[in-house]
């Protein structure tokens, strides 16, 4: 077939007039570079969305089925038991998700049974801990500790009960069972200058692990237990003179029990951390210091009882650390002359060459993972016990930052970590 001139004419002008259409539509534009670039590189004259870079991830331990198991029982109160004198329930997050009406604040709430011992000259074992923390220094909530018994009786302010987490302490109650619980807290003796009002659900993503207990089974059983749950859903509502927050974020929860035996003669501060990274990974950081505090504060020295877990998928998988090294910076307010509570740490973790954990650390061997940085605390909720106790609680709003570091068959890799947190210090001075 010959095409004749005004075919020709009307084709090129349909052309035209098609292009023209498709560029004021902007669906040309989408496609073309503009000023010579690529489009990957075109900047915002393109739509081209390039995939995110995948960040490595360190090697994982080989954590053995049993320090992965909690039961309804293990979850609830063991205090009521004559061999144990000191039982914790901690609820921590930092409101991190883009919707939290309360970007990047940090709250802790926890309820404390302490050994009578713990508290010297007083007779209030019971003690509840409400922190609320912004991230502009701002600082609600405090920290109440009441009786316990009433009477000959063994009831008091704080009551807990089994299976699973039924704790209350006045107006204030935490409950629920894996893979759930509520925390509700408040009261006029959290805080006297303002009222706040926290309701928070925590979803687990994963399972927990246990950082101490002495028994492959039956961990109920055990004197000595802990056990934290990493990277668990956190969502609810807080309130602050009235007005209503709706938050959401990442937390973890972690329930201890100790034995009579462990007393602050043996034991007498620890330094514990529970942190959010930017990149979406967590850390888990808990660091014990025998007495007395004015000598083994000062010294930077490896703890036994220390541990360091890093999860880069909200708790399903643990690269454990137990050679830590957590050396003070700072200090600030003084719980007596020679003991202050800290204020900055310098921070280095590796792999134990320790026999009793073969099992957990037999992946990283060989990898030289570790993890070395800076934690800063910027404000807390303190509260210090005089004379007789001498003792001082810090519960801060804290920031890392720092390299997480190791070696696999890609070679070596250094990866960059910043992130919020909520930080706990406690110091005595015996």
């Amino acid at each position: 077939m010959k095409f004749r001139k005004i075919d020709t004419i009307i084709i090129v002008a349909l052309i035209v007039i098609s292009t023209l259409f498709f560029y004021k539509a902007d669906y040309i534009s989408s496609f073309l570079p503009s000023d010579g670039q690529t489009p990957q590189d075109s900047g915002d004259n393109t739509t081209t969305i390039l995939p995110p870079v995948k960040l490595p991830t360190p090697p994982t331990s080989l954590i053995p089925a049993y320090r992965r198991d909690v039961s309804a029982q293990d979850e609830g109160v063991h205090f009521d038991e004559l061999r144990i004198s000191r039982e914790w329930w901690y609820f921590n997050a930092v409101f991190n998700d883009s919707t939290s009406q309360l970007k990047d604040w940090a709250v802790a709430v926890s309820f404390n049974h302490m050994a009578r011992g713990d508290l010297l000259g007083t007779n209030k074992p019971d003690l509840l801990v409400v922190s609320l923390l912004g991230n502009n220094s701002e600082t609600y909530g405090g920290m109440v500790n009441k009786e316990h018994y009433l009477g000959l009786l063994k009831e008091g302010t704080l009551i807990a009960g089994t299976p699973g987490v039924k704790v209350e302490f006045e107006n204030s109650w935490a409950e629920g069972t894996y893979p759930r619980w509520h925390v509700h807290a408040e009261g006029a003796d959290v805080d006297a200058a303002q009222q706040i009002v926290i309701d928070l659900d925590y979803t687990a993503r994963s399972l927990p692990v246990w950082a101490l207990g002495s028994r492959v089974v039956d961990k109920s059983d055990s004197e000595v237990a802990n056990y934290v749950l990493l990277g668990c859903d956190v969502s609810g509502t807080v309130i602050i003179d009235g007005q209503t927050y709706t938050v959401k974020g990442s937390g973890s929860h972690e329930h201890s029990w100790t034995p009579n035996a462990i007393r602050r003669l043996s034991i007498g501060g620890w330094d514990w951390f529970s942190l959010s990274l930017d990149n979406g990974w967590n850390i888990y950081a808990a660091n014990y210091l025998p007495s007395p505090q004015a000598i083994s504060q000062a010294l930077s020295k490896l703890d036994p009882f220390g541990t360091l877990l890093i999860t880069t998928d909200r708790g399903v998988s643990l690269t454990e650390l137990k050679d830590v090294n957590l050396k003070i910076t700072a200090k600030d307010e003084k719980v007596f002359p020679l003991v202050k509570l800290p204020a900055a740490f310098s921070l280095k973790a590796d792999p134990s060459i320790n026999p009793l954990y073969v099992i957990s650390q037999s992946l990283l061997y060989g990898t030289k993972t570790s993890l070395s940085g800076d934690i800063s605390i910027t404000h807390a909720t303190n509260k210090i016990w005089k004379f007789p106790s001498y003792l001082g609680m810090k519960i801060g709003y804290c920031t890392i930052d720092g390299t997480i570091s190791w070696t696999d068959d890609d070679g070596d890799h250094n990866v960059p970590v910043h992130g919020i947190g909520v930080s706990w210090n406690m110091r005595a001075l015996l």
